[in-house]
Parts: structure tokens; C-alpha cells; sequence
């Protein structure tokens, strides 16, 4: 199990909080796989460095196993100079072997924290609610989750191989330039490491809210191009490319301003970090040198701290770049942790049951609900359909026809009253349960960028083959999927975009016989086609809703004239119900909203 997500809205305040937030995926409570693993990394790691401080001791001696009237220390008496050498060369490969076989132990490690953050993060998304998504950009939420995702990464991995090693290494060092050689040597080492990191940190801190800018520069750019992308065909239809185009360079042009900021202020950062570590060397060597001309060091004792210094460089040098990415990787991680720190609004109750549908009755009970609380929308709608009824639900727009449906499937939580299935409040069972017992079809039917199969098999991923034919015959789009060169395997393209409108509405009554649910949502399935398309597909819609509870959701009242009970909604209340002929009979709401679409209809 991924630990669990943050309770706040909040992405953590601090960068110690977003640490601890990563922690688990490192060191996973109750996996010893993953402890032996990481403990097995730090072995190598520690075995390296001590392998990389003691590497100079070899450089030193055969240094001075080739200078005249210099003393060889008596462990490297019997290697001579080329004996030295080779152990040197020898040194340096083990220190990489274990730095090589540090990294093969962690990768696993590694790879699995990313798995496992990113189908966390993949699953939360899907747990929020539609109220969430709908005021969400598409783009800029992915490009978050995709940099947050990749800076985990980042940071297991250098927190635990970069900051660390690199402490160990500058620790040891220290300790030998102490013992070894002289104390200001070390002063000389503390004094530029301690400048150099005060430098850094500051430098970085600064380029950190400049790379901050930049970033949400980049998610707005990132979301303008993918939403435009998404509407195609609308920016076709209004000649609107060169606009899309100029809104997207303005978009890029303030990234690249903020870019060239991150840009400068690196250049700045590199250039004095650079001076510092170059002070620092000179002012060793010259001791080192001062010691040479005075006969108290060796010229191997001169080569040996150059090559500790060499040492403190390259490390510190990477420590201003691993610093630099960790800070970003936990601005990254704070905006992706705020993400998976938005609380499911609509949640199942604890041990929340598996919906069981024997009959298939929905009631309404005085449902309460709006989007908004200074904005109601159903203002005590109260409705039964009984088992295998055909119940339709009609109104002039905004009356609230599809917020019944979003109700009934929970896309969100009503505000009082309740929703029962078979004398069962929908939010006393699993979302999941309820999820399967409902069929959809609604008004515009999308379609995943994959293959007619797969789309129709959606419905039910385990069906056969035949299964998935018998639905597409029961749809009425068999054969012209046959007639098709790929058939079953064609790619259906964005959002089904390849097919037309009354070829993807009928894939998607396909995946619904597929699915098999008792109870069936038509939501305006046919309001967005042309009127012989309709008629066509009706006749499939009456077939799917034999034996099952059906409550659709109409613009077009010939649509329904057949249900067993129309239900007029108007301004969030039920104000007519009753059959067609019963409703006209009546000459209320119902028959003026009859004769209006008679009107319209005869006009066209």
C-alpha cells in the first residue's frame, strides 16, 4: 500500500515537511526488501568514499618513490613505483565499481517509489470530484503531477547518494588534512566549504522564487497549447489558428523572459562559486608549496593535498547543482503534494458495502442541491421509478435534468434528502458498487484514442471477442465496423474524433449492453444528433432499456413519448408528472413545451 495522502489542501509548508512526506516511499514501514536494499546502497556508498580519501596516499608515495633522497613509507616499500602506480589506477576503479554497484542495489528502490507516487497521484485524481475536475486546466494539471513526479525521483536519489556522501567525504578529508598535515590547512578548507555553502544556499534561495516564476509560466503555456489542441476543430470552424498562435507566443514569451532571469542569475551563481573554491585551492597549495621549499613535506605530500582539494571541488561544485535541483524538485513536489492533498469531497463511508440491485427501484426523496450554496438548483425534487419503468425527466434548460443524473451516479453529494436504490442510500455503499449497476449514455459519448474493440470492451475489460460483437449487433454498428479495412482494430482517434456523431453514440450504447447495468441513465443521448440519426438510434435505446430502469433526461419530447411517466422539471421542482397523453390532456407546462417543438420542428 502507498502511504497515505495529506489531509490539508495544502501542499507541506516547509521543505522538512516535504521531506518526511517522501520518506515512506524510501524506507517503506513493514518492507524489508526495501530496507535491505537501501542499507546494502549505503554499504557500497560508505565503502567507496573510504576507498576514494584513501586513494591519494597511493598517488603520494609513488610520487615519491620516483623523487631522489625521499623517504618511502614503509607499506609501500615493497611495490615500488610502477607497484604504487598500478595500486592507485587500481583504487580509483573500485571506488567507481562501488559507486556503480551503489546505484544498480538502489535503482530498484529507486523505480518503485516512482511507480508507486505516480499511480498514488494517477488514483487521487480519479477520486476527486467532478466539481474539481471541471475547474481544473487539463494541461497545466498534468505538467504539475509530470514535474512533481520526476522530482521525487530526483530527490531519493540525491538526498540519499549527493548530500550525504558528500558530508562523509568532506568529514574524512578534514580529519586527514588535520592529523596529516597542519591545522590551517583545515582552517583554510572550513573557511572556503563554509563560505562556499553560505553562498550557495543564498544564490539559490534567491533563484528558487525566479525558477518558481518560471514554472507556473511554463504550466500556463503548457495548458493554452493542450486546451487549444483539445478544440481543434473549434478553432478550425472560427479561423481563430493565428490567434491561438499569438495567445500561445505570449504565453512563451513571458516563459522565455523568466527563463533568461534562471539563465543570468546561474551564470552569476557559477561565476562566484568558482571564485571561492579557486581561493580556497590557491590558499592551500601555497601552504602545501611553503612546506615543500621548508623540507617539511614531500613533493608526494604536495601532490596528495592537491589531490584532496580536487576532491573538495568537484563534490562542492555538485553540491551548488544537487542543491540547486532539490530545492526545485521540492517546489515541484509541493505544488504535486497539494494535488494529492485536495480531499475527496465525495468519499465512501467506512466499510461502505457492495450495492445489491434486485429490483432496480430509485427514489427521490426531497433532494436538496447546489453547486454553489448561494445558488440552489433542486429545491426539494422528490421522484420514484419504479422497478423496470421508464421514467423521463424533461424541462427547459437549466431546470436541473442533468444534475438528477450526476446525483444518482454521485458525481456529487446532495445537500439534503436522499437517493435510494432498492430502499438502499446510495452513500451508505462503495462508489464503486454503485458505479457498476449504472449504465450512462450520454449526450456527447467520448471515445479513448484506441481501437473500436477496446472502446466497446470498456463496458466490460474480461468479455470475449464475441461478446464485444454481440453488443456492437445490439448497437446496430456491426456492420459498419465489417465494412471497415482494420474492422474492430481501427484506431478511433481523439476523443472518437475519426467516427461521426451517431457512429461514437452507437460504440457507446455498445459498451453499455456490454456492461449490463439494471439501471440505465440516459442523459439527452440522441439531443446532439440530426433527426433521422435519432430516430435510428431510439429504436436501439428502447431495445438496451427492455427489463432494466431507465431514467432519461430529454430536450426533444418525442424522445420520450413512450416512457411510462414524464416528470416536467422546472426552476429545481417537479411541476407535472404523468404520461404523454395525460400531460396533454392536462394543457400545462407539458403541452406548451409540445406544441412549441411541434412549431419548431414543422418550421424546419
Amino acid at each position: 500500500m502507498a502511504p497515505t495522502t495529506l489531509t490539508t489542501t495544502e501542499a507541506p509548508a516547509d521543505a522538512w515537511g516535504i521531506i518526511r512526506r517522501v520518506m515512506p516511499y524510501l524506507w517503506p514501514p513493514g518492507d524489508s526488501g526495501v530496507k535491505i536494499r537501501v542499507s546494502a546502497a549505503l554499504i557500497m556508498l560508505v565503502v567507496a568514499k573510504v576507498i576514494a580519501v584513501t586513494t591519494p596516499f597511493f598517488y603520494k608515495a609513488a610520487v615519491d618513490a620516483l623523487a631522489p633522497d625521499t623517504m618511502t613509507p614503509a607499506w609501500a616499500l615493497g611495490l615500488g613505483a610502477v607497484g604504487l602506480t598500478v595500486v592507485y589506477g587500481i583504487a580509483r576503479a573500485f571506488n567507481i565499481g562501488f559507486q556503480q554497484l551503489r546505484d544498480v542495489i538502489f535503482a530498484p528502490v529507486g523505480q518503485r517509489a516512482l511507480r508507486r507516487l505516480a499511480a498514488e497521484t494517477f488514483t487521487h485524481m480519479h477520486r476527486l470530484s467532478m466539481r474539481y475536475h471541471i475547474s481544473r486546466k487539463t494541461g497545466g494539471l498534468s505538467r504539475i503531477i509530470e514535474r512533481g513526479v520526476k522530482g521525487v525521483d530526483f530527490l531519493l536519489r540525491f538526498l540519499l547518494f549527493s548530500i550525504g556522501p558528500l558530508v562523509l567525504e568532506l568529514a574524512m578529508i578534514c580529519v586527514i588534512l588535520f592529523f596529516v598535515f597542519d591545522v590551517w590547512y583545515l582552517v583554510i578548507v572550513l573557511v572556503t566549504i563554509t563560505a562556499y555553502v553560505a553562498f550557495t544556499f543564498k544564490v539559490t534561495e534567491w533563484r528558487v522564487k525566479i525558477r518558481k516564476v518560471m514554472n507556473d509560466q511554463d504550466t500556463d503555456a503548457n495548458q493554452k497549447a493542450i486546451d487549444s489542441l483539445l478544440n481543434f476543430e473549434t478553432v478550425k470552424y472560427f479561423g481563430a489558428e493565428a490567434r491561438e498562435a499569438a495567445r500561445y507566443d505570449v504565453a512563451m514569451a513571458q516563459y522565455e523572459g523568466a527563463a533568461l532571469k534562471t539563465a543570468y542569475s546561474l551564470a552569476f551563481l557559477n561565476f562566484g562559486q568558482s571564485v571561492l573554491i579557486t581561493g580556497g585551492l590557491v590558499g592551500v597549495m601555497v601552504l602545501a608549496a611553503m612546506g615543500v621549499q621548508a623540507g617539511d613535506l614531500t613533493v608526494g605530500d604536495f601532490v596528495m593535498v592537491n589531490a584532496y582539494m580536487i576532491q573538495i571541488t568537484l563534490p562542492l561544485n555538485f553540491l551548488g547543482t544537487v542543491y540547486r535541483e532539490i530545492r526545485q524538485s521540492l517546489v515541484d513536489m509541493g505544488e504535486m503534494f497539494g494535488l494529492l492533498g485536495q480531499p475527496a469531497e465525495v468519499r465512501d463511508a467506512p466499510s461502505a458495502p457492495e450495492l445489491r440491485v434486485d429490483r432496480g427501484e430509485v427514489v427521490f426523496r426531497d433532494i436538496r442541491f447546489g453547486y454553489d450554496p448561494a445558488r440552489p438548483i433542486l429545491k426539494g425534487v422528490s421522484l420514484t421509478v419504479g422497478a423496470g419503468q421508464t421514467v423521463a425527466v424533461v424541462g427547459p434548460s437549466g431546470s436541473g435534468k442533468s444534475t438528477v443524473g450526476r446525483l444518482l451516479f454521485r458525481f456529487y453529494d446532495i445537500d439534503a434528502g436522499a437517493i435510494e436504490i432498492d430502499g438502499v442510500d446510495i452513500r451508505s455503499v462503495s462508489q464503486s458498487s454503485l458505479h457498476r449497476k449504472i449504465g450512462v449514455v450520454p449526450q456527447d459519448t467520448v471515445l479513448f484514442n484506441d481501437t473500436i474493440r477496446y472502446n466497446i470492451a470498456y463496458g466490460r475489460p474480461d468479455a470475449s471477442f464475441e461478446e464485444i460483437r454481440e453488443a456492437a449487433r445490439a448497437a446496430r454498428i456491426e456492420t459498419f465496423i465489417d465494412m471497415l479495412p482494420d474492422g474492430y482494430e481501427t484506431t478511433v482517434g481523439e476523443r472518437g474524433l475519426k467516427l461521426s456523431g451517431g457512429e461514437k453514440q452507437r460504440v457507446g450504447i455498445a459498451r453499455t449492453l456490454l456492461k449490463d447495468p439494471p439501471i440505465l441513465l440516459l442523459d439527452e443521448a440522441t439531443s446532439a444528433l440530426d433527426t433521422e440519426t435519432e430516430r435510428s438510434i431510439q429504436s436501439e435505446l428502447r431495445t438496451m432499456s427492455q427489463g432494466r430502469t431507465v431514467i432519461t433526461i430529454a430536450h426533444r419530447l418525442s424522445t420520450v413519448v413512450d416512457a411510462d411517466m414524464i416528470v416536467v422539471l422546472e426552476d429545481g421542482l417537479i411541476v407535472e408528472w404523468g404520461t404523454h397523453d395525460q400531460l396533454l390532456l392536462h394543457d400545462g407546462r407539458y403541452a406548451s413545451m409540445w406544441q412549441r417543438q411541434l412549431s419548431e420542428d414543422e418550421a424546419a
